[in-house]
């Protein structure tokens, strides 16, 4: 749920000026034999999703302006590009796929053997509608990863389950929506002279930001009418992010895959390419794969791909950021294997 802009190539997440959402009509398949009833989307009369007969197919989950969209642009491109690794290899194994937006009204979801989450990256804007929507289509298809397990990520909490799992994290204040407590009583309280706030349920830096008791009154307004709309939370600032960056740690069937560094631009904590945030080449260390593996396996039910995202305390530690399976961005083209074993986890689920 972040986004973060590679060193070469870019990454993949969603600036809301790239491409404008409009109409959409998806390529049939040249195996179709018949189409799938139901209303159109919008106002775009988007062709209506054709049915598969001759072989299972797979949903690659994304939104109205991925499900079609126009290469030429890296960041388009590189969501061409991951998805057609992932495609290739689900059709060495038998598997038919196609992206799917997950707010279509007509998409006919039982017809797929499986929906993939991939890249529904407007789900934080539209949470409520999202949620309803994941509990209708796990009723439908089979939904990866499952929607228990969606519905507890998509909300920062989850870092207090996976704390009393045995799984180090960092340390997290949670103020609950309606709260009165001021950012200058949260850092007295806890002695802290430095800190991050962020909402608990967001994406991409939304309302993210460094405080020290020198600034608190700053952004004392802003959190305050945050608390009216939302649940909040406050964590130390993790020095290593300044000196050595954010590590993920990409997580394939209870098995890490690869590793990246993201990196924050001189002066700022954000690792996401909104705020300047590069990605880099990274070796995992062991105990940072032993981690990765553990904080996944801690999760119920286990997911079938996801990342872990992490830093060093100030003990040299290892210890979880955030933990993303909702819909996370996994790199796959600095990794191709991590494709085909994310198709071996599809081909034997389905």
């Amino acid at each position: 749920m972040k986004r973060e802009r590679s060193t070469c190539p870019g990454s993949i997440r969603h600036p809301a000026q790239l491409v404008a959402a409009g109409s959409i009509v998806l390529e049939r398949p040249h195996e179709t034999t018949e189409a799938a009833t139901g209303e159109t989307a919008g106002d775009g009369q988007r062709e209506a999703i054709a049915v598969t007969g001759a072989r299972a197919e797979i949903a690659l989950v994304t939104e109205d302006r991925f499900e079609d969209p126009t290469p030429g642009h890296w960041y388009v491109d590189n969501i061409l590009e991951e998805d057609g690794l992932l495609q290739r290899a689900l059709e060495a194994r038998g598997l038919a796929s196609r992206r799917v937006s997950w707010s279509r009204t007509d998409a006919p979801w039982s017809v797929f053997a499986a929906a993939v989450l991939r890249t529904t990256w407007d789900y934080s804007d539209r949470i409520a509608e999202f949620m309803t929507w994941l509990e209708r289509v796990s009723t439908q298809t089979l939904l990866l990863n499952p929607a228990p397990l969606v519905r507890w990520n998509v909300d920062k909490h989850y870092l207090r389950d996976l704390d009393a799992r045995g799984i180090h994290t960092v340390p997290t204040i949670f103020v609950e929506q309606g709260s009165t407590t001021t950012l200058a009583t949260l850092l007295h309280h806890h002695g802290l002279d430095a800190a991050v706030i962020k909402p608990a349920v967001s994406a991409a830096g939304r309302h993210t930001y460094r405080i020290d008791p020198t600034t608190a009154a700053t952004h004392e307004p802003v959190w305050t009418e945050r608390l009216r709309h939302e649940a909040m939370l406050l964590q130390p600032l993790q020095r290593s992010v300044l000196s050595h960056g954010e590590t993920t740690v990409v997580v394939i069937d209870g098995r890490s895959t690869h590793a990246l560094c993201k990196r924050a631009k001189p002066g700022d904590f954000r690792v996401q390419d909104d705020y300047g945030g590069t990605v880099h080449p990274h070796t995992p260390m062991p105990d940072e794969l032993e981690l990765a593996e553990r904080a996944m396996a801690a999760c119920d039910p286990r997911p079938i791909y996801g990342r872990v995202d992490m830093v060093r305390d100030d003990d040299g530690h290892p210890t979880v950021m955030e933990l993303e399976v909702v819909e996370p961005e996994l790199w796959l083209r600095r990794e191709p294997a991590a494709a085909e074993r994310l198709a071996d986890a599809i081909a034997r689920l389905v």
